[in-house]
């Protein structure tokens, strides 16, 4: 989890100047999941290269019937790769299997890349909305998959 936490830190600073209250929330994110993880139903997979952590995403519970996508990312290093489009299959395999019924995510329109992901997965955009967070003027989407 420390790799979670530190790469989105580090990235989402450098590439969107996201101050670190994004940091915090994405080490609340990885903290939940680690004391209230539900091995049946939930997982985290971290992409490598030659042993180096390059890339990852958690799938958690949001209902009995909604999973909910989290913290997709993929380093520099490992772009290029379709790592991102493989990370979110694995998502999408996953849920299928655990007898979700769809799967929800929440992400920001300046992520062009992981919305190009997403859209080409299959997800459809269902809302956006204009709010202040990160230290940034964004707006934020919800995009959802039926399996």
């Amino acid at each position: 989890m420390d790799y979670v936490v530190q790469s989105h830190g580090a990235l989402y600073a450098a590439e969107y100047g996201f101050d670190a209250s994004f940091e915090a929330l994405v080490a609340d994110i990885t903290a939940k999941f680690l004391t209230s993880f539900d091995a049946s139903r939930e997982r985290c997979w971290i992409a490598e290269i030659d042993g180096v952590p390059v890339g990852s995403v958690f799938l958690v519970g949001h209902s009995d019937e909604v999973a909910k996508l989290r913290l997709l990312l993929v380093d520099p290093a490992g772009r290029g790769q379709r790592l991102g489009y493989r990370l979110v299959g694995e998502c999408v395999g996953f849920a299928r299997a655990r007898g979700y019924r769809s799967i929800t995510l929440w992400t920001q329109s300046i992520l062009l890349a992981a919305r190009k992901i997403y859209q080409d997965s299959g997800f459809v955009l269902v809302g956006s909305e204009p709010h202040r967070s990160f230290g940034q003027s964004l707006v934020g989407e919800t995009w959802e998959l039926e399996l």
